[in-house]
Formats: C-alpha cells, structure tokens, sequence
C-alpha cells in the first residue's frame, strides 16, 4: 500500500510536543509493514535546513498557486534514512526558511499552512507518487482533504485521506476574507469552513475527509461533549459514522530503561529492585534531595499549563507534604504562575522538593527511571505519552481518569491489584489529594505489592505495532478492501 503521511513537525528533525513524536514512531511501524510503501513530508524549517547532520538533494521545483499569489515550493529528499521511509520536506524560506523561535505562533500561521498543505498534494502529483491513503494531522494539514475533495479529485482519483486529531482545541482559525484571500476554493466550500463568520480549518477536515480519527478511544467519545470539543462538538457529532480513537503508543527503543544511555544503571521487569534503587539514589543526589530510599519520590516532567493538572497539585501539594512523609520533583517550562509556584515550593521544603525549570531530555529519562509515582492529573489529555514512558522504566501511575490516560491506565485497588496505576474521575482537588494517598500508602505499608505493580506496569506492550496494525485495518476499510 502506498501512504503519504503529512504533519508540521515530526522527530528528530523537528519537534514541539506529542506530534512529533508520534510522527517519529508512526511513519517507521507502518513501513515494517510488508508491502507498504511510506512518505513522510513535513515542512523546510531553518532549523533543519541549517543542520548539518541533514543530508538532503532537490528532488523538485516548481510554484504552488495559492490564492492570487505564487509561491516557489522546493523539494527536498532526506538521504540518510534507513528505516524504509522517504522523508520530503517543503521548502520555501518565506514561510518556513526565515523564522526564529518556535515552530508556531507567527501571524500568519495560517496562510504558512495552506501552503503546505497544498505544496504537499502537487509534491506527490510531480513526483509521480500517488497514494493508496494520505494520513495528515491537526489543524496545519487540515487543507490537505480540503484540497483533495475541492481541487485534486481528478489528480488522485483514488486516493482516501484520513484526518487525524491530536488535540482538538488549536484549530486554525482565520478571518472570513481568509477563503478568498488566500484559498481560492470553489464557492461551495466556503460552508464548509465557515464558523462564527470565520474560516475554521479543523472543520473543514473533518467535514471532508473520507475518516476521522482521534489519539485515543476515550478521547474520541470524549469529543462529542462540549467540555473537550472547544466548540467543535456539534461538528463532531455529525462525523460520528466515520470517528474511531487509536491509541498512540511509545518508542519503545528509545524509551528503554535496559538500553537507555542516560540512566546511570539498566534494568529490566526482572531486575527492577536493585537497578531502579540505584536509579532513585542517583536522581536524588543529581536534584539536590536528601537520599532516601525509603521515602517515596513523586516526579512530574511536563509543559507547566493549566491543562496538565497543575492547579490540583498546586491545591494539594503543601497539605501533602505536611501530612506524607514524601518527595516531590517536577521538570518543565511553561506558565508563570506555575514556575514561581514550584520554585517558592522548593524554597520552602528544601529538602522534600526539587523544582527544575528547564528544558532537558537526559533528566527526563532519569526521573522516569528514578521515580516511584508519577503524577498526571490532566484536565484533558487526548492520548499522553507521559505516563506510558513512566511505566516503562517501572514507575507507578497517578492519573485522572480521562483520554488516553483511561485507555492506558486501568485502575487497581487499594492492594495494587487489578490495574497498573490509582486513578481519580472527577477533576477536583481532593479526589487526586485521595488517590495520591492510596498509592502512597500501598508503597507504604507493602513494598511487595507495590513492586509488583511496577513490574506488571514494565511488562506491559506500549509499542507502536498494535497502533500501527490498527492503521492498516482503517486503511483498508477506506479503500474498500
């Protein structure tokens, strides 16, 4: 089968969150596949194109017509990937050679995206590839089916797109004059679009595209009700015959605690006790906290947003250092207010707190080998990777009961028995308050237990196999086979 996966970012090339890692492990699982033929396209950014580690050659170019402009569209080929998977990137210095900073947030971010999306279907048009399914992914290549169903029908006339959501509350909005201005789409699409005398990006795609799916089955169900929709619930609801939730799962290479460079000592399910010990001892040293084996180590490696739970644990955090004999460690960057409380926190309990305000990969993957309980109380969280890394390297799951952590989290009781983590269902401060102490107190008072828990949670497939062979049955569907 041939496939062409469209994304605006994706690793190790580029990355700024879930997407590019999905992007990473997708694109490889689906090309393991005997008989699959797999292209990966994502945009020219500087970063890339200045790295030297980047073997590329120009394949193409030509101009992409987008509205009343022009624009130069270049193709380059990455040479040196061997995993089966031909890398193209789209390039153009004006909207993607040019910028500083993040990856998102310039002005224009909408019109950047409608070029991609439209340079990605006359890339596979001049380079004779024409797919069986083009996968593309949130609101930057929501113009891909768009494009398919209003201009390129006759081009791909057998080519089904399905249209997958990471996470629905960034949707590309842009002024009404936006569809004349810069689509230059036939007029009867413009209803498509429309949403509050806007141009809503997102809807387009799912109104078009030939399926929709989502990071995960909860997640999926989930966007029906508009407290996780950010208003697209109606929307939803009308594509429901053509939504399905595939659960992401996790390089499992990568994130490999027998393997792992960045852990002062490997382990696996069977030899847990005696390698994590060394882990946990050596992160306490490295963050400051008094070493203490027998103190139960809470870690945290996340954005610091509001999304993430940050406010329960904010809520909870200082009730449960008063009352727990515990520490507390948390890794990320992100909202002031979360940052100034984590560090006055660290101030005030030096010795049962560890706060890093930072940005780094080699800390992560030793936290997560390090730790005891990893907290996620996210108020949404459409699939999450936090918490599969986390038991992977044996670390035991707190999590609100929501998305992908409902579908990768059951829950176990008060024993350690039945499920691999403690999980919360309403969103409030004492019912996480509540779960933390019931697998605090599992650590406890019955260390056997709690390690077995840790080796159920280490034997578990988080792998991208199952997701990937899930692909290929949608795939097939779509195409009637």
């Amino acid at each position: 089968m041939k496939i062409a996966i469209v994304a605006s970012e994706g690793a190790p090339y580029i990355k700024s969150g879930g997407l590019g890692d999905v992007m990473e492990a997708l694109p490889s699982a689906l090309a393991r596949i005997p008989g699959n033929e797999v292209v990966l396209i994502l945009p020219y950014y500087n970063k890339i194109k200045h790295d030297p580690n980047r073997k590329v050659e120009q394949l193409k170019y030509f101009n992409v017509q987008l509205g009343w402009r022009e624009q130069y569209c270049g193709v380059m080929k990455l040479c040196d990937r061997d995993d089966g998977v031909q890398v193209l990137f789209i390039d153009n210095d004006y909207y993607f050679g040019n910028r500083t900073g993040a990856i998102y947030g310039d002005g224009d971010d909408c019109e950047r995206y409608a070029f991609f999306s439209k340079a990605c279907l006359d890339t596979l048009d001049a380079l004779g590839f024409y797919p069986d399914v083009i996968q593309c992914n949130d609101w930057q290549t929501a113009l891909v089916p768009i494009y398919l169903s209003a201009s390129y029908h006759h081009r791909f006339p057998y080519t089904k797109c399905m249209y997958t959501i990471h996470n629905i509350e960034y949707q590309g909005w842009a002024p009404g004059n936006f569809f004349d201005d810069v689509l230059g789409l036939p007029w009867h699409f413009r209803n498509r679009l429309d949403m509050n005398n806007s141009v809503n990006l997102m809807k387009g795609a799912i109104e078009t595209c030939h399926m929709l799916t989502t990071v995960s089955q909860t997640y999926s169900r989930e966007l029906m009700y508009p407290y996780y929709a950010h208003g697209l619930d109606g929307v939803i609801a009308n594509a429901a015959w053509k939504l399905t939730g595939i659960t992401n799962g996790i390089d499992c290479n990568t994130f490999n605690p027998e393997t792992d460079p960045n852990l002062p000592a490997h382990y696996n399910a069977d030899t847990l006790g005696e390698g994590k010990a060394v882990c946990k001892v050596r992160l306490q040293e490295e963050v400051g906290l008094p070493v203490d084996p027998d103190t139960p180590l809470m870690v945290m490696v996340t954005r610091l947003a509001g999304h993430k739970g940050l406010d329960l644990l904010c809520y909870i955090a200082r009730r449960l250092l008063w009352e727990e004999k515990c520490q507390l460690l948390i890794l990320g960057t992100g909202e002031y207010q979360y940052e100034h409380f984590f560090r006055e926190l660290s101030e005030e309990f030096p010795d049962r707190v560890a706060a890093k305000i930072t940005f780094n990969l080699g800390l992560a993957a030793r936290i997560y080998a390090g730790g005891d309980i990893y907290l996620m109380p996210s108020k949404s969280e459409p699939c999450g990777l936090s918490q599969m890394n986390a038991m992977r390297y044996g670390t035991v799951p707190v999590v609100h009961a929501t998305g992908g952590l409902k579908d990768t989290v059951p829950p176990c009781d008060e024993n350690g028995e039945g499920g691999l983590g403690f999980t919360f269902q309403s969103y409030n401060g004492d019912d996480f308050y509540a779960t933390v102490k019931r697998c605090l107190s599992l650590y406890n008072r019955d260390r056997d237990a709690f390690r077995a828990l840790q080796e159920r949670d280490m034997r578990q497939d988080f792998s991208w196999d199952k997701p990937a062979a899930r692909y290929m049955e949608l795939f097939h569907q779509m195409l009637g086979k």
